[in-house]
């Protein structure tokens, strides 16, 4: 399991896959989520927008499983 440190209260998904290292740019991130299954804490969710916080488990289908820690 990864684990991605963030400073903020949270981070949107689009951010957390630049910051993860998934996507290069963030203009990328749509292109990704239409293309690719993520599960966040159980659920499976494309929203760009969603709100990520300390703790969240992501799991990037093809890319591995992330938590959100501070």
């Amino acid at each position: 399991m990864n684990k991605i440190k963030i400073d903020t209260e949270y981070i949107t998904l689009g951010q957390f896959l630049k910051v993860a290292d998934i996507i290069s740019t963030g203009g990328m991130a749509k292109w990704f989520l239409s293309e690719h299954e993520i599960i966040i804490n159980g659920e499976q969710d494309q929203r760009r927008g969603r709100k990520l916080r300390l703790g969240d488990k992501i799991i990037v289908e093809g890319h591995g499983t992330y938590i959100l820690e501070g």
